[in-house]
């Protein structure tokens, strides 16, 4: 049986002109066409099984008559069935149907409103892994879950427990698990004073050292949280984080977040080392030791600033608002205080120029009070906060000179006229600093009496 029919070949004769047409012809016509569908159902039902799918699609033939070297099917597809209508002819002819196709005038395809227009193809790079670490941005997956707890209970519930051991164990070689336990063992022997300037000197120094910095990063914040009494322990881990920065082998941007809290503990926190939160030194008027603890991590944290603040943006904002928010606190101790003033002047003289000496007047109103206190450590710990200002103040001396105006003229005014000018800027009591030492530099009184 034929799958296409004589009658439609003379039917399409008939269309094109061509009367009477022989059967033999006819019949040839109809073979050669059958043959024809037959190659291209074959040809596109390659495209369909490769397309792992159980259903022939329009795009399938398309595919198909490319591949045979012929001419493609003109026109557009869609997504809704086609439609087809019935015409009725002459009685006793079998109806026409026809494919229902809405005429669109050409005034509402003109009047129509345009589409939006596309967005263009753009291309952005982020980093994928920088020094082996994958950085937590949207662009990169995130970090597998690793739901030990919950695996163990699963395996204890069915059968023998099992163990599950971390995924980064056995990453690091035995001669780098064993350097690591002995520079932490080194640094903490308090009785070796050499093996502790021995093991800074290598972390300093050591090229090697990419793979064990996390865990050093780690070793340090963990020490500093549980050893805020000991203020040996303390110092220790601050000149390990300093030795960290300053070695030029290491890439320490990554690991930034996680060290900053451990600088940020040893500047600001309440207590330092002993019971009543300071460490006496040999003398009774010379400052506890926590005090110099203050200075270093404000040196340490000055220094990562100063680095590393070009690559991220947001981490001196974000120091200087922690600090500065410690600074105008009423709440929190003279301790912490001082320990924020000493960091914002590392940050730089602009920070204090803009920041420090403007509220120095609103702190002054808590320093006055504990300088006239009966109680010795309180009288001691506002001074020091005094002698942090006044050493942040003397930072601006090497500001450049404004020009000759409006401080020269101010500078002709009496003493009580200088100084009630200088009270309302930095307060009474680093005006009276400026005013007792006006007479061998005057570089400070004019800088301030200019802004």
């Amino acid at each position: 049986m034929n799958v296409y029919n004589q009658d439609a070949v003379k039917d399409v004769a008939d269309s094109l002109g061509i009367n009477n047409l022989n059967d033999e012809v006819a019949k040839t016509l109809t073979q050669d066409v059958e043959y024809r569908i037959h190659a291209i159902i074959q040809e596109a039902n390659k495209f369909m099984r490769h397309s792992k799918r159980t259903t022939m699609r329009t795009s399938d033939i398309s595919h198909a008559l490319r591949i045979l070297n012929v001419e493609p099917l003109y026109g557009f597809t869609s997504n809704s069935p086609v439609k087809y209508r019935e015409a009725l002819l002459a009685p006793g002819q079998p109806p026409l149907f026809y494919v229902d196709d809405e005429e669109v005038e050409f005034e509402k395809i003109i009047n129509a409103p345009l589409p939006k227009v596309p967005r263009e193809v753009t291309y952005t790079a982020h980093w994928l892994a920088i020094e082996g670490v994958q950085p937590a941005i949207p662009q990169n997956p995130p970090p597998t879950e690793t739901k030990i707890e919950a695996n163990t209970q699963e395996a204890s519930s069915t059968g023998p427990s099992v163990n599950v051991q971390p995924l980064v164990k056995h990453v690091l070689s035995k001669e780098l698990l064993l350097y690591f336990e002995r520079i932490g063992k080194a640094a903490l022997d308090e009785t070796n004073e050499t093996l502790q300037t021995a093991a800074i000197a290598s972390l300093r120094n050591d090229p090697g050292l990419h793979q064990l910095l996390p865990y050093f990063i780690q070793f340090i914040a963990e020490k500093v949280t549980h050893n805020l009494k000991s203020l040996s322990v303390l110092n220790i881990m601050m000149q390990m984080s300093w030795a960290l920065l300053d070695n030029p082998n290491l890439f320490i941007e990554p690991y930034i977040h996680q060290l900053m809290p451990a600088i940020l503990t040893c500047l600001v926190a309440k207590r330092l080392g002993g019971v009543d939160g300071s460490t006496t030194t040999s003398h009774p008027s010379e400052p506890p030791a926590h005090y110099a603890l203050r200075d270093l991590s404000a040196s340490i944290l000055g220094l990562l600033c100063e680095r590393h603040g070009d690559a991220y943006h947001t981490l001196r904002p974000r120091v200087t608002k922690t600090l500065l928010k410690a600074y105008l606190d009423n709440k929190k101790p003279l301790t912490t205080h001082y320990g924020a003033i000493v960091g914002l002047a590392q940050l730089g003289r602009e920070v204090v120029r803009i920041l420090v000496l403007p509220n120095a007047g609103t702190y002054e109103k808590i320093l006055v009070p504990e300088l006239a206190s009966a109680d010795r450590a309180r009288v001691q710990e506002a001074q020091m906060c005094l002698d942090a200002l006044k050493r942040a103040l003397d930072q601006i001396r090497t500001e450049p000179l404004p020009p000759a105006g409006t401080a020269d003229e101010t500078l002709m005014k009496s003493d009580e006229e200088i100084r009630g000018i200088l009270v309302t800027r930095v307060g009474g009591l680093l005006a009276d600093h400026v005013m007792a030492h006006q007479s061998a530099d005057q570089t400070i009184l004019k800088i301030l009496l200019s802004t």
